[in-house]
């Protein structure tokens, strides 16, 4: 992930409309695709998400704030619920009313997360830097009203794009990676490979490289 980016290198609008193009690819419970995406890249846009969104007070935990505000297109990731319950309220999706649906997985969460790591990969093939971060809980509704988001979407967190001006290790410069037998369970939760798989775990242990997260 890039936390350091140009500020004197623009992203093309075509760039990112193909980059939103392939998010619309996302997987889709019910096909209901309920996400939106605003894109913020005017200077002014911009520093009216940082005014909203930005801490008070910069600190130690948020000095890595200062390179990303240089990224030159923001885009606010947002998930549409009632898109989802209306879809399941159809009659070729059981027809239960939207108020009385179980989901016990919230998937538009879900897909418009997919859809943002789409755009996160997509960056990384056309030679950008990104970032995916979230904004502070007891922000979230004033970001919104700055850009006319309606009060019914969830704004998971926002994508900043741009080139990189250099690389800034993040946690996964010092925190090891976990090992791949550590996460993956063959068979039932706990139970390691017992074939050629448990060659997963090979260089296992080793910290973040250019493809931090």
């Amino acid at each position: 992930m890039t936390r350091r980016f140009r500020a004197d290198a623009a992203v093309p609008e075509s760039v990112v409309a193909d980059l939103l193009e392939l998010a619309g690819r996302a997987p889709s419970a019910g096909f209901s695709q309920g996400w939106e995406y605003v894109v913020l890249r005017s200077p002014a846009e911009r520093e009216t998400f940082w005014a909203t969104a930005g801490p008070d007070q910069p600190d130690s935990r948020t000095g890595w704030l200062a390179g990303v505000r240089r990224a030159p297109v923001l885009v606010l990731v947002l998930a549409d619920e009632d898109a989802y319950r209306r879809r399941y309220a159809a009659a070729d999706k059981g027809g239960i009313p939207p108020a009385e649906q179980d989901w016990p997985v919230p998937y538009w969460l879900t897909d418009t997360a997919m859809g943002a790591l789409i755009v996160l990969l997509g960056a990384t093939e056309a030679g950008l830097g990104s970032l995916f971060f979230g904004v502070p809980g007891p922000r979230h509704a004033a970001v919104k009203d700055a850009f006319g988001v309606p009060a019914g979407l969830d704004l998971i967190g926002v994508i900043a794009l741009g080139e990189e001006e250099r690389r800034v290790g993040g946690s996964a410069s010092t925190r090891p990676r976990r090992p791949v037998s550590d996460y993956v369970h063959w068979g039932g939760f706990g139970v390691a490979p017992a074939g050629p798989e448990a060659g997963l775990s090979e260089n296992a242990g080793q910290t973040g490289s250019a493809a931090e997260s």
